[in-house]
């Protein structure tokens, strides 16, 4: 009975013996339940370990560590199953095939780990990001994440028509020929690469600052390698080319410390002059006890006899940035020079006309 069970196995089928195929198979299951006992280790062990920790970094790991473990399991697993068995080699080598498709996928799973590994970068910079004071570096921590997966699939791809038996030299070689095309065709790319590159070393302004430059105003949103967002006030969306925006004038309205507010006063004709004296002190007294005026520097001065008007001229700055706390002081000084003329008896002008006729007898 034992010589039948041999005799059967040593049946060739497709250039292999039942024996291989039976190797190959039970490889292949071995290859499941590795692959099974791999992702119980990880999620049970490894994960209940980095959940011990108060770092986000181990976590990390583990999550850019997990797929491409399971991957790896089953690229080994499948190239041992196939060396079990006899393959040919005309009219195509599958064994070198093979073995060139499986060093490829090897450098895939290398590149997956590092690819995913990038966010653990980020999570670093990020933290460094956080303790200064400027928020471009924060937009930047996003553009150096994407700059160095494009590096880790560039670098993949290399090493994997090298691995298949091209020449990458060559290759480049061949690309260097239409380098020059290839630059003038993007000029516009560079201009704007580099553009970004002075923006965040210059650092004109930072994401959520109100800016103004040639053509839009807003609030900026997003600076890119190519392009900066800015939300206007609106609420549309506007992308502007870095180089455009490097090579412009740029206003910073937010940084400024304070905020400038400049009105003009006008009381009617029928004010003497030592009303209109005490109207000018009355405002500087008004200016000169508000919480919300800057006290480093204020004007209040009776300046022109206007059209229709005797006109004091107040300038002065709120110590509050912001839109609304500047309009809430701006609104409770102006309220204030109305009741104090009101106390003292004076009128605002608003424009009109004297006609005069003359009889003649």
């Amino acid at each position: 009975m034992w010589e039948q069970v041999t005799e059967t196995l040593n049946q060739t089928f497709l250039g292999n013996s039942l024996w291989q195929w039976l190797g190959f198979l039970l490889v292949i299951i071995a290859t499941f339940i590795v692959r099974a006992l791999v992702r119980y280790f990880v999620d049970r062990w490894l994960k209940n370990l980095a959940e011990r920790t108060s770092t986000e970094a181990d976590d990390r790991i583990l999550q850019a560590f997990r797929r491409p473990a399971f991957f790896l399991v089953y690229i080994v697993g499948f190239y041992l199953a196939l060396e079990v068995l006899k393959l040919p080699v005309e009219p195509i080598n599958l064994p070198r095939f093979i073995t060139a498709l499986f060093t490829s996928l090897l450098i895939v799973d290398a590149a997956w780990f590092l690819y995913s590994a990038t966010d653990i970068l980020a999570l670093y910079l990020k933290r460094f990001t956080a303790g200064t004071e400027s928020k471009l570096d924060d937009q930047l921590v996003p553009i150096v994440r994407k700059a160095c997966r494009v590096v880790i699939i560039l670098l993949a791809l290399v090493m994997i028509i090298q691995n298949l038996g091209y020449s990458v030299s060559s290759l480049l070689a061949g690309l260097g020929l239409g380098g020059l095309a290839f630059a003038l065709a993007a000029k516009d790319s560079l201009a704007n690469m580099f553009g970004s590159i002075t923006i965040f070393t210059d650092r004109p302004f930072q994401v959520g600052d109100w800016i103004k430059a040639p053509g839009v105003e807003g609030t900026v949103e997003d600076v890119g390698f190519r392009s900066t967002r800015i939300r206007t006030f609106e609420k549309t969306l506007v992308s502007i080319p870095n180089s455009k925006l490097a090579g412009n004038t740029i206003e910073n309205m937010d940084a400024r410390p304070v905020r400038r507010v400049k009105i003009t006063v006008g009381v009617t004709y029928k004010t003497k002059a030592a009303q209109m004296k005490q109207a000018v002190e009355a405002i500087r007294e008004i200016l000169k006890r508000h919480p919300g005026v800057w006290q480093d520097y204020f004007l209040v001065y009776f300046t022109d006899f206007g059209s229709s008007s005797l006109d004091i001229f107040v300038y002065y700055f709120s110590k509050s940035k912001v839109w609304a706390e500047y309009l809430e002081v701006r609104q409770d000084v102006n309220l204030k020079i109305m009741s104090k003329l009101e106390e003292m008896g004076l009128e605002i002008a608003f424009p009109t006309q004297t006609v005069y006729l003359k009889k003649e007898a």
